[in-house]
């Protein structure tokens, strides 16, 4: 079985370490026993790449490297702390929100787009992580 798995609509393939006999037995089940959940968790996923896409072509890559190149560990805690304060900035959102029962106050901005933009961001940290930020 090969380690690799295709992306759908872009048929790009990509290093999975779950890539096995045994894991695609399990995702075919899942995508059986619980379609619409595993088609929307593609779906969102999908929509979130575009957006990131979208987002990084109007900011670049400056905006998470803080205008250095990566290469040093500080400059790579430097761009992981700034990922958790923005992080954090969301999760304080949905918190109040959440804790206090409030309806969202900001006109088009759900709070469905801070899990989504939580989500972007734990994603972008581990691609600063494995060193792949801005190549």
């Amino acid at each position: 079985m090969s380690d690799t798995i295709k992306e759908s609509k872009t048929k790009k393939k990509y290093t999975n370490q779950y890539a096995n006999k045994k894991s695609t037995d399990i995702v075919t089940m899942m995508e059986q026993e619980w379609p619409q959940m595993t088609a929307e968790f593609r779906r969102l996923q999908r929509e979130q790449y575009e957006l990131f896409l979208h987002k990084q072509h109007d900011y670049g890559p400056g905006n998470i490297s803080v205008g250095t190149q990566l290469q040093t560990e500080e400059e790579v805690h430097l761009s992981l702390t700034g990922l958790w304060f923005r992080m954090n900035d969301k999760i304080q959102r949905l918190k109040t929100l959440l804790m206090t029962n409030r309806d969202n106050a900001v006109q088009g901005e759900p709070m469905e787009d801070a899990y989504l933009d939580v989500s972007n961001y734990g994603i972008m940290a581990t691609i600063v992580k494995n060193g792949k930020w801005g190549k």
